[in-house]
């Protein structure tokens, strides 16, 4: 189970690989096809973190267990503004 602590530590990892990978787009060092596809996965993994924590949040403040939230699949999180 994850708590809050670790959820925004992993999140804090993402975040800064994100940056390191746009940067070097930004300079012209990077945008092959996997950094692509890296950089994406990274928007989707972030996006389920922070869906996790607001889970973690709302059932802590409806006087459930936290714990009990799950992370959402990506196609679940991803769909959310379709």
């Amino acid at each position: 189970m994850s708590d809050d602590k670790s959820i925004f530590s992993r999140i804090d990892e993402l975040v800064a690989e994100e940056h390191e990978l746009r940067t070097k787009h930004a300079a012209g060092q990077g945008g092959d096809t996997d950094e692509q596809t890296r950089l994406r996965a990274l928007e989707v993994e972030l996006d389920q973190c922070w869906d996790l924590l607001r889970q973690r949040r709302a059932k802590r403040e409806f006087g459930e267990n936290p714990d009990d939230a799950t992370a959402r699949s990506s196609d679940t999180v991803e769909g959310y503004l379709n």
